[in-house]
């Protein structure tokens, strides 16, 4: 019955007090997976870099200040809210694709940490800073991790990262300007389980790391996999912890002196954290299959429809199992917005306990990329986020008005 209530609050309760569509995070989870983190790697300090692109709400960019995470950020906004958030300069990392050189000048202004992923903007860096400021650097592995094709960012096909291949036009570049290359970093992608995938990840940028003397950080991204339903194990971060660990205490071993070793984790952090409640509008009954229509849709949870990925959903209003339906779960956006996916990324059914027309619909596992992903589509306002800390639930982004959807048009 856990998943019916959060720090002993009932989520029907919360959908009451502060209506639906609704975010609700439970910082304790946070904590607790930031705990989990910690005491997976072992025999070094480490870094954790959280990716905020998960959810950038200014109360939980705050939360993980209160317990030393720092950030990663992919744009001068999210580093303009961390910066609100209380963050100095130094504690983000700031690793863009594809952007304009200005974005770069901006964050280092900012005194943050640049992670440059192209040639062109590491020789538009030597030029500007020279040997004055430092970087890291974002090597692609070549490599294909496990989990879902759509998210993973290390094969050789992906935009992110400069090639392995390409070392020696690297060293050139860094060495024409002296540049002061502080780190090297990979991503591999998300939803990764297999240890040995991040392994081999590591293993590539470990022997790409022997040509850069005066290395201090060894940055190994995220995409460790969360569990998407009370049966799905997630990934063992014990044994992953542990094989890190031992690789990268081997390599500092090799390359004669200790480094820090830093890890990204965005949707590790907050995803199992969130819970988004919808009210059952209608329960539509087909000849072939029975639609349960909610009152949101892809405008407020499009991971689904983008990436065909699994959310649990359940019925909070009932808890009674003695009687079960099968739903297609869909939105109301004038669009096929269908929430229930199976495992294997194909539309499905769900089986619920049975739903009557105003009932509590819940979807697990939305507190990353679920408000940061949101829009506007159908001019439907984005609802509001509430997190629940010490047994309190707490607005903490109020839900728009039509004078929100109207502020910057001109008549």
């Amino acid at each position: 019955m856990a998943y019916y209530s959060i720090q002993g609050i009932p989520l029907t309760s919360l959908a009451k007090e502060f209506a639906t569509p609704l975010y609700v995070y439970d910082a304790d989870k946070i904590r607790e997976k930031i705990s989990v983190l910690r005491s997976s790697f072992q025999g070094f300090p480490l870094s954790i870099k959280y990716a905020c692109k998960a959810n950038t709400n200014l109360a939980i960019l705050r939360l993980m200040l209160a317990n030393k995470v720092d950030l990663d950020v992919v744009s001068p906004q999210e580093l303009e809210l961390g910066l609100m958030a209380g963050y100095e300069g130094s504690q983000i990392t700031f690793t863009p694709s594809g952007v304009d050189f200005s974005e770069i000048e901006f964050a280092v202004s900012k005194g943050a940490m640049v992670n440059l992923d192209n040639l062109s903007v590491l020789e538009k860096f030597g030029q500007a800073y020279g040997n004055s400021v430092s970087c890291l650097i974002r090597i692609k592995p070549h490599v294909f991790g496990g989990g879902n094709a759509k998210i993973m960012t290390a094969h050789p096909e992906s935009k992110f990262g400069i090639s392995i291949h390409q070392k020696e036009e690297i060293l050139a570049i860094v060495q024409r300007y002296g540049i002061q290359v502080s780190g090297l970093h990979q991503h591999t992608g998300s939803d990764i389980k297999d240890g040995k995938t991040f392994q081999q990840a590591a293993s590539a940028l470990f022997d790409f790391a022997k040509d850069f003397k005066d290395l201090e950080i060894i940055d190994l991204g995220g995409g460790f996999k969360v569990p998407y339903s009370p049966e799905d194990p997630g990934v063992d971060m014990q044994e992953v912890g542990g094989l890190m660990s031992r690789a990268f205490l081997d390599f500092c071993a090799s390359y004669g002196r200790p480094l820090r070793l830093w890890i990204e984790p965005g949707k590790f952090l907050v995803s199992e954290a969130g819970t988004f409640l919808a009210q059952a509008t209608v329960v539509k009954k087909d000849p072939i299959k029975t639609f349960l229509g909610i009152n949101t849709g892809l405008n407020h949870l499009i991971r689904p429809m983008m990436y065909g990925s699994y959310h649990y959903i359940f019925n909070a209003s009932n808890t009674n199992s003695s009687e079960q339906e099968n739903y297609r779960i869909v939105g109301n956006i004038c669009e096929t917005d269908t929430f229930s996916f199976d495992y294997d990324g194909n539309q499905n059914e769900r089986m619920l306990n049975k739903v009557q027309e105003g009932d509590v619909i819940a979807l697990a596992n939305a507190g990353a990329y679920g408000f940061t992903m949101a829009s506007h589509y159908n001019s439907r306002f984005l609802p509001a986020e509430v997190l629940i800390d010490q047994g309190k639930a707490v607005i903490i982004r109020k839900r728009e008005t039509l004078d929100d959807l109207t502020r910057n048009q001109v008549f």
